[in-house]
């Protein structure tokens, strides 16, 4: 079991998939939940402040993804939401169900037996992966990287479609709030620190591979 964490624009969702691709392992993106519950209380009308409400979105939620890293796919309630959760107003508004402990709770223990589940080992990544949600983990990782390259990444990532001060929000001001609630930014004991920032992706990959091997091996 490999578990990567790190802030927002760090590599983790490309990097994790490209290790799982070349370990034979499945894939689990955990922020692929909590924006398939944004979509859910967003297409249902529910404000971003009811928290109640959105707690309720998150526990009744039939959420399901695939764990193959070349076949991404995400539903909601039956619904395909592939497209949906990897949208500006999705990612706007997903902190509204990653702050809340009750939320977080209840998706963290499907992660749990999501990845318990897959006989093959997984690569999960996310906000908390080493430290809450796979704390055994064979392997854990934190990826950083500076500001500056986390915004140019993430901003190569959506093809430009963000203005500058969406794009700061999008990045920045989600870490700033879900560090309020769970430490990703700072490695814990038995946590790997690697910062990306002037790592080409091939080497980052090769990197996670290696210490992936010597850990598995």
């Amino acid at each position: 079991m490999i578990a990567i964490d790190g802030p927002s624009g760090s590599g983790k969702s490309t990097t994790a998939r490209e290790v799982a691709r070349r370990l034979g392992l499945s894939y689990l993106d955990t922020g692929a939940m909590y924006r398939a519950v944004a979509v859910a209380f967003l297409d249902a009308g529910v404000s971003p402040d009811d928290t109640a409400a959105i707690i309720e979105a998150t526990t009744t939620a039939q959420i399901e993804l695939s764990l193959d890293p070349d076949e991404r796919w995400v539903r909601v309630n039956g619904r395909d939401v592939t497209a949906q959760i990897r949208e500006p107003r999705t990612a706007q508004h997903v902190s509204a169900v990653a702050t809340i402990p009750e939320c977080r709770a209840d998706l963290v223990l499907r992660q749990r037996l999501l990845m318990d589940a897959d006989p093959r080992g997984c690569v999960a990544e996310g906000r908390d992966i080493t430290t809450v949600v796979y704390p055994d983990a064979d392997l854990r990782i934190l990826l950083t990287a500076s500001p500056e390259a986390r915004l140019r990444r993430r901003s190569g990532d959506l093809g430009g479609t963000l203005t500058e001060e969406q794009l700061r929000d999008q990045v920045l001001r989600r870490d700033r709030d879900d560090s309020k609630l769970v430490e990703f930014q700072t490695a814990a004991d038995g946590v790997r620190l690697l910062d990306t920032s002037d790592m080409t992706f091939d080497d980052v990959v090769v990197a996670i591979t290696t210490l992936a091997e010597e850990a598995l091996s």
